[in-house]
Order: C-alpha cells, then sequence, then structure tokens
C-alpha cells in the first residue's frame, strides 16, 4: 500500500472551473439572516478571493458566495428545494454558471 500522506497536505478544497463563453447568471441577493443555523455542506478553496458554499436551512438550500477584497461582500442564491441547489452547485463548480 503507498502513502498518499503527501496528497492531503497539498489538497485545500475544490476549485470552479473558469468560466465558460455561454454560462448562466446567477442572481445574487445580500446575506439575510433567515435561519437561525446553517450548514455548510460543501465549500470551495478558501485561497481564492471569490469562495462558495453550498448551504442549508430550514429544509432548503442555497449557494453563498463570499467577495474577499478590499472588505468581505457575501451574497446568497435564491434558497430552493435541496436537488435544484445541488444543480446550480454543480454548474457553479464547472463554470456554467456565476
Amino acid at each position: 500500500m503507498s502513502d498518499l500522506g503527501h496528497l492531503t497536505e497539498t489538497y485545500h478544497s475544490l476549485h470552479v472551473a473558469p468560466l465558460q463563453s455561454q454560462h448562466e447568471r446567477v442572481a445574487w441577493r445580500l446575506e439575510a439572516p433567515r435561519a437561525d443555523r446553517i450548514r455548510v455542506r460543501e465549500h470551495t478553496c478558501p485561497c481564492r478571493r471569490i469562495t462558495y458554499e453550498f448551504c442549508m436551512a430550514g429544509g432548503l438550500a442555497f449557494v453563498r458566495r463570499t467577495y474577499r477584497h478590499d472588505g468581505i461582500a457575501v451574497h446568497e442564491s435564491d434558497w430552493l428545494q435541496t436537488r435544484e441547489t445541488e444543480q446550480l452547485w454543480l454548474r457553479i463548480l464547472l463554470g456554467q454558471a456565476r
């Protein structure tokens, strides 16, 4: 069995693919406190200026986008059924939506 420890030392998290020319524009809205607790199910690597999180709360799911520049700006996608948000999450990761 080979030693794979070096892979976990260099792996951060998921990176989004480059934006495709024919991509869907996501309607981002300012973050709003809609639930007491939010569960982050997946997230992209924090080494990038823009990060994304797949979040769940109150039986719904959404994608949170955080932009770090001269401060922090946090936006959310629409809160949808989990299946719909999973599809949006995949399109974001593949560069098919932003």
